[in-house]
This record gives C-alpha cells, sequence and structure tokens, in this order.
C-alpha cells in the first residue's frame, strides 16, 4: 500500500472507508489493506483550485518527486488510486526512464490509504511546486483543462529542492530512479 498524507482540503474531498482507503467505483486490482508498505510509500497530496478547476499536486516524502493531476471533476476523486498510478507512470516516463524503471515503478504500486498526518518540510516543497504550477500556466497561457500534467510534473521533477536534515539538494528525478533501481537490487 502507498500512505498518502492529505491535507484536510482534499481529504474532506475523498470518499474513505473507515481504514482510509477509498471507495473505489472500478474493482481495486490491489489486496486488502493489511498489506505492507510499498517502497514508493509515503506521499503528500494537496488539492489546488487553478482558473477555477480543482487539481491534486503529489510530492514523494523522500525524493520530491512531484505527481500533478489537473482538472478533476467530483467522480474523478474516487478514483484518485487509478489516476494517480496513471500519472505517476506516465511523469516517470516523461522524465526519461527506461523500461527497467518503468517495471520497477509499475511493481512498486499499491492502493492509496489516506490519513492527515504532514511533514511540514514536504508541505514546504508542495507549496512552492504549486506556486511554480500556477507561474507556468499564467506564463504559457495554458488553460489548465487542457493539459494532462505529466509534462508538467516532469518539468518540476527536473529542479532542486531543500529538505530539512538533507545536506545538498535534492533532484527530484535522480532520487525517485535510484529509489526504483535500488528496489530493484
Amino acid at each position: 500500500m502507498i500512505r498518502l498524507h492529505c491535507t484536510r482540503k482534499l481529504l474532506a474531498k475523498l470518499p474513505l472507508t473507515e481504514s482510509g482507503r477509498l471507495r473505489n467505483k472500478m474493482p481495486s486490482r490491489y489486496a486488502a489493506n493489511d498489506e505492507a508498505d510499498s517502497r514508493l510509500s509515503g506521499w503528500h497530496a494537496n488539492l489546488l483550485m487553478l482558473q477555477r478547476r480543482q487539481c491534486v499536486l503529489f510530492v514523494h516524502d523522500r525524493t520530491r518527486f512531484p505527481v500533478f493531476i489537473p482538472a478533476l471533476k467530483k467522480n474523478d476523486f474516487a478514483e484518485l488510486d487509478h489516476r494517480f498510478d496513471d500519472s505517476f507512470m506516465n511523469t516517470l516516463f516523461k522524465t526519461g526512464a527506461d523500461d527497467t524503471l518503468m517495471d520497477l515503478g509499475h511493481a512498486a504500486l499499491g492502493p492509496l490509504v489516506c490519513d492527515t498526518e504532514c511533514d511540514r518540510s514536504v508541505q514546504g516543497t508542495m507549496n512552492r511546486m504549486a506556486q511554480e504550477i500556477e507561474w507556468h500556466l499564467a506564463y504559457d497561457r495554458v488553460p489548465v483543462a487542457e493539459i494532462t500534467g505529466y509534462r508538467l510534473g516532469a518539468w518540476l521533477a527536473d529542479r532542486p529542492c531543500n529538505a530539512k536534515g538533507v545536506k545538498d539538494c535534492i533532484w527530484p528525478v535522480r532520487a525517485m530512479h535510484q529509489l526504483l533501481r535500488s528496489q530493484g537490487a
């Protein structure tokens, strides 16, 4: 499973079971909630309102790898598992991942289990990325409803990030690729 730390704004939109899993309309391809955390576990997510559209920005805790899902409607929140999987894999592909990394990434996916725990360092990174998304959309005059978010996520991942307790900058692309490679070893 993938532990997802949501902001209260996002959590209010999600149809969750008592255990924190999404009530999917589509059948889940994942096992029950008692499985162990995946290597990809540990994400923060926030609901953003951009151009009067609901968007979700995910940031991986250790690698600061972003996944951006634009222009969601009410029904889309029940299928956030599937949308996250698709967006993660396509963003990973846009960062230049080879077939081996793509396979490792796919194998590490699991059901999202949501809570409201937070890490202020990750939230700071997420807020900075949200500002960069707003700037990018405004500067290029791009309607958020007309993008997929994969290229924008890859663009954000190719920028250095700071993290509390980490001396050097984290490059999200390199860090995510390294995390997935270490999983395969």
